[in-house]
């Protein structure tokens, strides 16, 4: 769920208006619905910046570990590809991004981090390989299926079908 930063702005400016009309931080409290520790740390700003020092609170949150330029570095370690980052295989998964993280930029995240910072600040998104074998042959498979199968079903076709039914005593299922 994000925030709606314009209205948290009104209310910081609601409370502006308040204590410029002299009114007191409970007043605050009750009247916007906030904790005690809020309109006292919104009361100190006022006091000392003004209007200003709560037009503004800056960004939300803890702020990135990693600057933009890291991302980019990352990014393009990560565009080489596993093999040429030491990886054995042609394959990224989250525990190797992790381990190219912290060997381009010294920190450490972990995997549900990692999968962040892959989608959110590089838009990157999620892909599996498909589970087919280095030996398939579409083409043989194609073949296969309009020359062999038709052979093959309309053999199975040929024998006198039975009965599934275990009550009956002709069944192929319960032989006498």
């Amino acid at each position: 769920m994000r925030r709606d930063f314009d209205a948290l702005r009104e209310r910081r400016m609601r409370a502006v208006e308040m204590f410029e009309a002299g009114r007191r931080q409970v007043d605050v409290v009750v009247e916007l619905e906030v904790s005690a520790q809020t309109a006292s740390r919104w009361h100190k700003a006022w006091v000392e910046g003004g209007r200003d020092a709560l037009a503004s609170v800056g960004r939300a949150g803890r702020r990135p570990r990693l600057s933009d330029e890291h991302v980019r570095e990352v990014e393009a370690a990560l565009m080489k590809g596993p093999k040429v980052n030491g990886f054995p295989t042609d394959m990224w998964t989250l525990a190797r991004v992790a381990e190219v993280i912290e060997r381009v930029t010294g920190v450490r995240y972990s995997q549900t981090q990692t999968w962040t910072i892959l989608r959110e600040r590089m838009g990157w998104s999620r892909q599996r390989p498909a589970r087919r074998a280095v030996e398939r042959n579409d083409e043989a498979i194609a073949v296969w299926r309009k020359t062999e199968w038709p052979r093959i079903k309309k053999a199975l076709g040929a024998e006198v079908r039975g009965s599934a039914s275990k009550t009956r005593a002709d069944s192929p299922c319960c032989p006498q």
